[in-house]
């Protein structure tokens, strides 16, 4: 297969924004979030600039998906981008199990894994209906990877699904114009490092792996990879689900309250640099997260119109290369991290 988003080109579709609003806390993952907050949050995001949305129908089972739609059917379609994910089927039950999944979600939705090619079309022929608009930009196969424990079989036969199924219809729907890229968004490395031998996806969401707590294995082993074969990365959770900020949670799943000694250590000595430096700890996490050149977009959640644009803020905010200098000298990062400059 040709390295190619039409035929004969070798040239993979660019996001052309850097930073975007995620979709987590809007499908109300960690806390209730009022329709009415939910919409401040979008407006507030707009009226900053900001036009780059990643969504799930996983997000509260819906609700994200509806929100966000609510929102962005009154824009000109033009003016933002958009991605969306596929793998999980939404099907509406009176015997839902979704307060087990999202106890936050209003969503009479139950989940079904379906990484077919047929899968892949009603998924966004779904989402398209709950956003209410006529087409996304790009699409994530989503959580096809080790960390789902609700996958019904193990992440590898998912991925052979999908590999025969998701991945070479996203490839003609990308052809054909339907959509402008694709690849996989998940939270370990191994999927996005088969998906680069196996397929040829544009971009890929790569959630809780590149940040000042956790980035050496993907700074060494996946960057270098996603190089070799010009694609590009959307980092998400660059705060490890907001513990770099001060959450008592380590990234995703029921036991993210169970975090190692290792990583709150490490979050103390990253406070005191920070502190010694007057630099708002929050802030460097962003732009750390943000500066790798395989780094397309920096995709933040935000359960707050001042969360959304504080995170904005940080993103033009200056840090001192002293800061950097004395990570790398503390060896709290990685010597061949690239820093902002």
């Amino acid at each position: 297969m040709e390295n190619s988003t039409s035929s004969g080109s070798n040239i993979h579709y660019k996001l052309p924004f850097k930073f975007g609003l995620g979709g987590v806390p809007l499908g109300n993952e960690f806390a209730m979030v009022t329709d009415k907050d939910a919409y401040a949050i979008l407006e507030a995001a707009w009226s900053a600039g900001i036009r780059y949305y990643d969504v799930s129908p996983w997000y509260g089972l819906g609700l994200a998906e509806r929100r966000y739609g609510n929102f962005l059917h009154n824009k000109k379609r033009s003016e933002y981008v958009i991605s969306s994910k596929v793998g999980k089927l939404l099907k509406a039950s009176t015997t839902a199990k979704n307060r087990e999944l999202f106890p936050f979600s209003p969503s009479p939705n139950d989940v079904i894994f379906d990484y077919t090619s047929s899968g892949v079309r009603r998924s966004i022929e779904d989402s398209l209906q709950r956003l209410g608009i006529d087409s996304l930009d790009i699409v994530f196969v989503h959580d096809i990877s080790s960390d789902n424990k609700l996958l019904p079989s193990s992440w590898q036969e998912q991925f052979d699904i999908a590999a025969k199924g998701a991945f070479p219809e996203l490839t003609r729907m990308r052809e054909a114009g339907l959509i402008k890229g694709w690849g996989i968004g998940v939270n370990t490395p191994e999927p996005i490092l088969r998906v680069l031998r196996e397929a040829d996806p544009d971009v890929c969401l790569m959630a809780s792996q590149y940040s000042l707590i956790d980035h050496k294995n993907a700074l060494n082993q996946l960057f270098p990879a996603v190089r070799g074969k010009n694609a590009s990365l959307v980092v998400g959770s660059s705060l490890n689900a907001g513990f770099i900020s001060g959450s008592p949670r380590y990234n995703y799943g029921k036991e993210s309250y169970k975090i190692p000694t290792e990583f709150l250590e490490k979050r103390t000595k990253l406070r005191e640099v920070a502190a010694n430096h007057g630099v708002d700890l929050r802030t460097a996490a962003l732009q750390f997260s943000a500066s790798p050149d395989v780094a397309a977009a920096l995709v933040v959640g935000a359960s707050s119109e001042q969360q959304i644009l504080a995170d904005y803020t940080s993103m033009q905010t200056r840090i001192p290369s002293e800061f950097w200098a004395e990570l790398k000298a503390q060896q709290l990062i990685q010597q061949n991290a690239p820093t902002p400059a």
